[in-house]
């Protein structure tokens, strides 16, 4: 091809340029406001760090001055990332902004930017604030200038935006014209109640971006009609370029948007990841589930394994011809692929699994096996016979493994539990106060030594669990980092005699997890097959040796 001819050819034409878009988390604020989470210094320093592994643009670090912990914060000096956000309240009616106490707190707080929450509903103002319209707005104007001239990011969170603008949306624009006139660099529109739908999300961003810029303009949802995600995705549709949300949706009520759903949609999924930058990479991507998973056992809550992305069941497959696609080509029945997030693939073994089901489970355990080995068949069929018995083995992949592994070929023989014993007492203790005491007892045999150990604990399989791990001789430290995460029973048949399931999920030092099932009458009996089954394969995990003779 000549040069003319390269000249006169048409050019690719260049990409549009991408937007940035940030992301706001105010777990440790409105996340701190969901039942039974109490954050701690150390807890609200550790999310900081989560945060950052995210790549998060803004954390919002809590209310200086509102209680200990918040004002310990935000004298501390943090190493962060993200840029530290104070939240507070615009200043009083009927007082100056320099003679507010909470506008001093938040401006003399060690932040990088001060989020200011603002009534924009002109019900709000005359209910609950008791003052006028022209005083509200006096108040938003007075109180950014105050921030902005302390040399601080001013946030302002137009609280109850959405159904302020539906019954004046005159004055709910007021007040948003108002923050970004003073200087707000994010003017926030709040979905406070919860009950606005994408629809109605999407066509008032649209109306508040004709008298604000979008790339000033942020989503905070809450999440009472299960909206929240979607909400915050119509609103930067509509031109908001600023999306608050916590982790795990932790917030009052049924929470608020959550980023461990919003990051990973924004970077993968047409259209927001052809359109936008975040600051979350694609390495962070991966610490995802890692994170959520790691906030959740800081408070000590149960993990959602249906929470998208993150959750445990969240690529996890049951039927058969599932399980078959499957091995072919994961795209079958996987939307994005599970370790971009930092999940990983489950083929679940259960009553309905084929041969696909566990050849599947079999690889991802790391036990080897011909895919023609007629002791398949015979493995399929005991787990079939054992899940009629009450064994759930779709939950529990350790004792399948276990299971598979002794048909398959062989366990390694640690150690021997001759015999154990429960006692519960219930008595008067010194102080004559009534309580209830449990001691176990455990006897095993490794090598040729017979240990004794016994323990108490808060209840029968406290103790048994703290006995059985006590002294288990060579084997000691293999175990010291093995610790019991939860802890499920459930009765299969009604009445005081009944089956009872026991489901134990464990995890270790290096962050691995694993969860073992035990079936009985007796509930003591399923807790410590399902112990003995978690002990096992941590010490096949960690390369114990099997013991002598």
């Amino acid at each position: 091809m000549t040069d003319a001819v390269a000249a006169s050819a048409p050019q690719a034409a260049p990409e549009p340029a991408r937007e940035r878009l940030y992301l706001y988390d105010t777990t440790l604020r409105d996340g701190a406001q969901t039942q039974g989470v109490d954050f701690t210094l150390a807890d609200k320093l550790t999310v900081i760090g989560l945060l950052d592994r995210l790549g998060i643009d803004y954390a919002e670090a809590g209310y200086p001055g509102a209680n200990p912990a918040d004002t310990a914060l935000f004298a501390e000096k943090r190493p962060a990332r993200a840029k530290i956000a104070a939240f507070g309240m615009t200043k009083r009616a009927g007082r100056s902004a320099s003679n507010d106490p909470g506008i001093a707190a938040l401006v003399a707080a060690q932040a990088d930017a001060v989020c200011l929450v603002a009534k924009a509903s002109a019900f709000q103002v005359r209910v609950a604030l008791e003052t006028s319209e022209e005083e509200n707005l006096a108040s938003i104007r007075e109180s950014v200038a105050a921030v902005v001239a302390a040399g601080r990011e001013a946030l302002v969170d137009c609280e109850h935006f959405f159904d302020g603008y539906k019954e004046k949306p005159d004055f709910a624009l007021a007040c948003a014209r108002a923050a970004y006139e003073a200087g707000a660099r994010w003017v926030v529109l709040c979905d406070t109640n919860g009950g606005t739908l994408p629809h109605e999300v999407s066509q008032i961003v649209g109306a508040v971006t004709s008298v604000v810029p979008g790339d000033h303009v942020g989503i905070h949802a809450h999440n009472d009609t299960e909206q929240a995600v979607a909400n915050s995705l119509a609103a930067v549709l509509a031109g908001a370029r600023q999306i608050q949300g916590t982790l795990n949706g932790l917030g009052e009520r049924c929470g608020n948007a959550n980023l461990c759903s919003l990051i990973p949609t924004l970077a993968l999924k047409a259209p927001f990841a052809s359109r936008f930058d975040l600051g979350a990479t694609a390495g962070a991507l991966t610490e995802i589930a890692p994170v959520s998973r790691h906030l959740d056992e800081m408070l000590n809550r149960a993990p959602n394994r249906h929470a998208p992305y993150v959750g445990e069941s969240a690529f996890a497959t049951k039927a058969g011809i599932h399980a078959s696609a499957l091995m072919k080509d994961p795209t079958t029945y996987e939307h994005v692929p599970p370790e971009k997030v930092g999940n990983r693939r489950k083929v679940l073994v259960s009553d309905q699994a084929g041969r696909s089901n566990v050849l599947a489970e079999l690889e991802r355990l790391g036990v080897d096996v011909d895919k023609q080995d007629p002791r398949l068949v015979r493995l399929l069929d005991e787990v079939k016979q054992r899940e009629h018995l009450g064994y759930a083995y779709e939950a529990a992949d350790a004792s399948f493994a276990l299971l598979a592994r002794r048909m398959l070929g062989s366990v390694p023989d640690f150690f021997f539990v001759e015999r154990f014993s429960v006692q519960v007492e219930r008595r008067y203790n010194a102080r004559g106060e009534l309580a209830t005491v449990a001691e176990a007892v455990v006897k095993v045999k490794v090598d040729e030594e017979t240990l004794i150990s016994a323990a108490e604990g808060n209840g029968p399989v406290n103790a048994l669990d703290l006995a059985l791990r006590k002294d288990l001789g060579k084997y000691q430290p293999y175990i010291a980092g093995l610790r019991l995460t939860d802890y499920r029973v459930r009765i299969l048949d009604g009445g005081t005699g009944a089956v009872t399931r026991v489901l134990i999920e464990s995890a270790d030092e290096t962050g691995a997890r694993w969860a073992t099932v035990g079936v009985s009458p007796n509930i003591i009996d399923a807790s410590f097959e399902a112990l003995l089954d978690s002990i096992t394969w941590k010490l096949i995990q960690a390369g114990a040796p099997a013991a002598r003779g």
